[in-house]
């Protein structure tokens, strides 16, 4: 009797923890009361598209070739850090937006989230940004809105380049991800997941120890403000249930516009496999793949991964036949 009463009793008492630490979460973040988190604050602008505020990043001349950085799931334009000046010291101008549902962005209560509802706000952005045609880069989850951009509307893509990008289902194998899709557990579990400081540290330093760089409490500051929000939170949770992906795989070989897929030998989240069967399927791809990687080459290899995109954008060449690249990363 007395063990059923203290595990009722302590059962209540993680109940009240977990219920007080939803109740009190912020609802976002604003960017002026970030400042100190917010790297390369000021190339940060704010525009609309469709009613929805779009932060982004812009960097290099208005009349240099457009370059839109897309960053990916459970992320935001933070991913791009040490690569947006020196992209745009290589001549290009460079716009990282956070998609609506993260960062700085608006995170509508009735958006879908889907891949093609964020490729067709990437579009409006460019239409507000009056870029009739850019080179399209995107990141894990952003690499399936850059790849849905080049197959829906393949008239506003000048390249593309996809790292460690999803292309299938296969990542909603993923712990987190078949947790989030679970009614009520899910919007329970995802919350204290993301906003854990404990459990991002920890990720960050898997990463970061592989490029034996240190961690520091800025770095985990900026990010972890970002996902600890109710409306990120509600956004991510949402992404992780229209999260369909098959399209992209059963259609890539429609994408004619010279793509350079970048991948790291090590990524945990999208395997290598997959971007040789891209390689392999796309008319014209090039693929480079960074020695001592994980999933994230611009973050952990910034300065080769601005040299590999920066020499592949400014080719004039077809990149066919297929090739393969093969570089270490430092």
């Amino acid at each position: 009797m007395k063990k059923r009463y203290l595990f009722a009793g302590l059962s209540g008492l993680v109940a009240g923890a977990v219920a007080t630490k939803l109740l009190t979460r912020p609802r976002d973040a604003n960017w002026r009361d970030s400042l100190e988190f917010i790297f390369n604050p000021e190339y940060s602008w704010f525009t609309r598209v469709n009613g929805v505020r779009i932060h982004y990043q812009e960097a290099g001349d208005e009349k240099a070739p457009p370059m839109i950085l897309i960053h990916g799931f459970i992320s935001s334009n933070l991913i791009w850090t040490n690569t947006l000046l020196p992209l745009a010291d290589e001549g290009f101008r460079v716009i990282a937006p956070d998609l609506p549902g993260y960062g700085y962005s608006d995170k509508p209560a009735d958006a879908q989230y889907t891949i093609a509802e964020q490729a067709a706000t990437m579009i409006g952005l460019m239409d507000r940004l009056q870029i009739k045609k850019a080179i399209i880069v995107g990141a894990s989850y952003g690499g399936a809105i850059a790849a849905t951009m080049a197959l829906d509307y393949p008239e506003r893509v000048e390249k593309l380049v996809l790292v460690g990008a999803v292309t299938n289902d296969d990542a909603k194998k993923n712990l987190l991800l078949r947790v989030s899709c679970l009614p009520i557990i899910g919007d329970i579990a995802t919350p204290l997941f993301l906003g854990s400081r404990w459990i991002l540290r920890k990720r960050m330093e898997d990463m970061y120890r592989r490029m034996g760089k240190p961690v520091n409490d800025r770095m985990v500051a900026a990010r972890h403000h970002l996902l600890a929000t109710a409306n990120a939170q509600r956004a991510m949770i949402r992404t992780a249930r229209r999260w369909s992906a098959n399209r992209i795989q059963r259609e890539v070989s429609l994408i004619r516009r010279p793509t350079l897929l970048v991948w790291g030998d090590q990524d945990d989240h999208i395997p290598v496999e997959d971007a040789f069967s891209l390689r392999d399927e796309m008319p014209n791809a090039k693929l480079v793949v960074f020695r001592n990687c994980g999933h994230l080459p611009p973050a952990e290899s910034p300065a080769q991964f601005v040299k590999v995109v920066a020499d592949f954008c400014q080719r004039r060449e077809s990149v066919r036949p297929i090739s393969t690249a093969v570089i270490q990363a430092k």
